[in-house]
């Protein structure tokens, strides 16, 4: 499975960005999706994951981002509204096979995107 993460850009506090994951040469629909970001000098992290009818968020983004997918077009998108300054990162797509106690966990997920860069200004 390939995956091809964009956009991503610069916007101001209080705005608003929906990033999009397409996939290729697999069956998408049977994988959990993810995204994770990275911002400098930090390590990845979790923000949100569907997996079957159930959608996962880190506690800093509950409320403002929301995951979904399209497995029509293969595509799982991240809605992401009243973005921070904090929210700036370079946001990666995945997907694997995690089991519900390990949705968060990088290590769960075998196919990642190639990021895509989000910069929220203050």
């Amino acid at each position: 499975v390939q995956l091809q993460a964009s956009g991503g850009g610069l916007v101001q506090a209080g705005g608003c960005l929906r990033l999009s994951c397409a996939a290729s040469g697999g069956t998408f629909s049977s994988y959990s999706k993810a995204w994770f970001r990275q911002a400098p000098g930090k390590e990845r992290e979790f923000v949100a994951a569907i997996k079957g009818g159930s959608t996962y968020y880190t506690d800093s983004v509950k409320g403002r981002f929301t995951i979904s997918r399209d497995n029509a077009k293969n595509t799982v998108y991240l809605q992401m509204n009243s973005l921070k300054p904090e929210d700036t990162a370079v946001y990666y797509c995945a997907a694997g096979r995690p089991i519900t106690s390990t949705v968060r966990a990088h290590e769960s997920y075998h196919y990642w995107g190639q990021g895509t860069e989000v910069t929220v200004s203050s």
